[in-house]
């Protein structure tokens, strides 16, 4: 398996699988909207996106993640958000997560972050168990809130 980072030329493969991802938590598909979304994104360097790809198979998209910049103002340095990851189902069990999460790492390590953060569902024990043999910890220093904008 290939970890790559995706540009524009990647758009056509990573949409599709972007749209499973949407759907899995519940969003209707709005193919050309999240196309859309995605372009915006990479046009703008507004997110760092890495695929997995088999070694043998361009056309093929085992998984994606994509990471938002952030910044931390208590210790005045870059943070990442890992805010979407998703495996193809044909893909599960082939720890592509593991390998797409590894990438990401030494990503936030090369651009001298002092973190990354992830949230997932509180029920999807799966993610929390992959987080976790990754190094991610359970944030008990603050307390997370949303504040929807309708």
């Amino acid at each position: 398996m290939r970890i790559i980072q995706a540009t524009l030329e990647h758009l056509d493969l990573l949409a599709p699988l972007f749209v499973k991802y949407r759907e899995f938590y519940g969003q209707l598909p709005y193919p050309d909207t999240s196309r859309a979304f995605l372009q915006k994104r990479l046009e703008r360097g507004e997110s760092v996106i890495y695929l997995a790809l088999p070694d043998d198979d361009d056309s093929k998209l085992m998984g994606f993640c994509q990471l938002y910049p952030s910044f931390s103002s208590l210790s005045l340095k870059r943070v990442w958000i890992l805010n979407d990851i998703y495996v193809a189902e044909d893909s599960r069990r082939m720890l592509v997560a593991d390998h797409l999460m590894r990438e990401a790492k030494r990503m936030a390590k090369d651009t001298n972050a002092v973190r990354m953060r992830v949230s997932t569902s509180s029920d999807n024990e799966v993610a929390m168990r992959t987080y976790e043999s990754i190094g991610f910890r359970e944030d008990t220093e603050f307390k997370n809130y949303v504040l929807p904008i309708n």
